[in-house]
């Protein structure tokens, strides 16, 4: 029987075999610094084959809504949480008719925010003692982290879900963290707002997100997670807990835009990364990962066969000495 520790040192093994390989024909091909590249290319692809591998299948939290189709799942909550989570409405539009307040405490539309820009939307309470400011800290340091900006490659929209709430409140918190993200344009474009409960609910239940107020602590129970939408309202991503990976931000802003924003790096990660609804997470599509390995390899092939064919044409070319009758 092969213990898991084993097939680890296998693994291993077999994928220092590969990359030696490449790089002794990369020795004999290629220029030093573009074997360096192809080197680190060729390592990401196999290493993303490896972490890739399928593990256990975990169950989806009682809080986020699983796919369509999984069956029920005995939650074991209590009855404050029995109705708190988030349903996942892919590809739902959101009302962007609904008015609510700005900080200022003017009339607004959510489709005001909607400028041909993906938009990040979250929804918390600005009294919240503690879960919606760990939402809104997550989405500051993966918007430090990605190289887009606020404002240029997207908007972020925050919405309280307390009706109760009101303009100041919004734009206490909004000056809080403009200053901490501190790049240019911002302002305009990380809007707080505040609204009555009609337009509140209408936003919810649009997305999926599931609430209540609990009476013996006097707070609201939800659960957390943000949402990036399409330049036309519609829901394309969710992104689950407290922390969203830079890695993932950006490439579901890249999604939302149809391409729009980005790099060509991004598209070649996005074919080798797919988003899964049901962890909010990007995973590794193993099958892309191998055809692009494969592509390399067979770019390397052809690279060396040509060389050394020229290199065999000019060992054969006969010397000046030789060519004199």
């Amino acid at each position: 029987m092969i213990r898991r520790g084993d097939t680890g040192t296998r693994r291993r093994g077999d994928f220092e075999i590969i990359v030696g390989a490449i790089d002794g024909f990369l020795r004999v091909s290629v220029s030093p610094c573009l074997r360096v590249f192809l080197l680190l290319l060729t390592a990401h692809c196999l290493l993303n084959i490896a972490q890739a591998q399928p593990g256990m299948p975990q169950p989806n939290s009682p809080l986020y809504g699983a796919r369509s189709g999984s069956g029920s799942v005995s939650t074991g909550l209590p009855n404050a949480l029995k109705n708190v989570g988030i349903d996942q409405k892919l590809n739902e539009q959101i009302p962007l008719d609904a008015v609510f307040k700005d900080e200022q405490g003017r009339d607004v539309r959510l489709g005001q925010f909607f400028k041909g820009k993906p938009v990040v939307l979250s929804l918390v309470y600005y009294t919240c003692p503690m879960l919606c400011n760990q939402v809104l800290n997550g989405m500051l340091g993966a918007f430090r982290q990605v190289s887009f900006n606020i404002g240029e490659q997207f908007e972020v929209v925050t919405v309280s879900f307390d009706s109760r709430e009101t303009p100041d409140l919004a734009a206490a918190k909004k000056s809080t963290y403009i200053k901490a993200y501190n790049r240019p344009g911002v302002e305009a474009s990380w809007h707080f707002l505040t609204g009555d409960e009609a337009n509140i609910k209408r936003l919810t239940e649009s997305v999926g997100f599931r609430y209540v107020w609990d009476e013996q602590t006097k707070q609201f129970a939800h659960a957390s997670g943000i949402m990036v939408l399409t330049p036309e309202g519609k829901i394309a991503r969710y992104f689950y807990g407290i922390e969203y990976p830079p890695k993932d931000m950006r490439l579901g802003l890249v999604e939302a835009s149809q391409n729009k924003i980005g790099t060509p790096v991004d598209v070649l990660m996005l074919y080798c990364y797919h988003y899964d609804p049901a962890t909010g997470k990007y995973g590794a599509v193993v099958m892309n990962i191998m055809r692009l390995a494969g592509g390399v390899t067979l770019f390397l092939i052809v690279g060396l066969l040509l060389v050394l064919r020229k290199r065999g044409g000019r060992d054969r070319s006969p010397t000046v000495s030789e060519a004199r009758p």
